[in-house]
């Protein structure tokens, strides 16, 4: 497997997670979003994806997938252990509202694409992209704060889709400065997490395209 990569997009954090904590050994393809006018343009990375995005993990087949969360269910169908999803239908619909209020509320008001569009397009400061970024983030986590189920992961005793998404949101809070004094569930799941080498190996510091 190739996975089309780029160290802090959270995209493609939680598919590295994801493939860490199966066990898949994949390669890395670095496709640096700023550099060269964000390579993601390129005609030949247009044909791996068509969205231009990371991640997309080309399998042995020739087939490639796009989307994280897309990749991570292939993963999860095709090499079920570990689980990411409880083995209960009410289990599941809780772990997947987590992980789309950070994948799907949260991430896409905030990726690279969104932010550039307000500085460049729409000629926002930098103070009122950082306080556009702030509010997403917290909007997002004041609600998963109270949708957190007693640990150490997000929901109970095993890491599930929702820690995979959590995790690389909130580096990239972190990185950005938004205050966490008011999620100390969140604070403490990802402390959990960075425990497991999973997650280290996966951290965007440990990328071979980290700067």
């Amino acid at each position: 497997m190739k996975l089309y990569t780029y160290f802090r997009s959270s995209a493609a954090y939680r598919a590295r997670i994801a493939l860490n904590l199966k066990g898949i050994d994949y390669d890395m393809v670095p496709i640096h979003l700023i550099k060269d006018g964000g390579q993601h343009k390129s005609d030949a990375f247009r044909a791996v994806n068509a969205q231009m995005r990371v991640p997309a993990l080309a399998l042995d087949s020739g087939d490639i997938l796009i989307q994280s969360l897309a990749i991570i269910d292939y993963l999860d169908e095709t090499h079920p252990e570990p689980p990411l999803l409880p083995s209960d239908p009410l289990g599941r619909a809780h772990v997947r509202a987590m992980a789309q209020i950070i994948a799907c509320d949260i991430h896409p008001l905030n990726n690279l694409a969104a932010l550039q569009y307000l500085r460049r397009q729409l000629a926002h400061e930098q103070p009122e992209i950082d306080a556009w970024y702030h509010y997403w983030v917290q909007a997002g986590f004041d609600a998963l704060e109270t949708t957190l189920r007693p640990g150490p992961y997000a929901y109970g005793s095993s890491v599930t889709l929702a820690d995979v998404c959590l995790v690389p949101q909130v580096f990239n809070a972190q990185r950005l400065k938004v205050p966490l004094d008011r999620y100390p569930k969140i604070v403490a799941v990802d402390a959990e997490c960075a425990k497991l080498a999973a997650f280290q190996h996966a951290h965007p510091d440990k990328q071979p395209d980290a700067e």
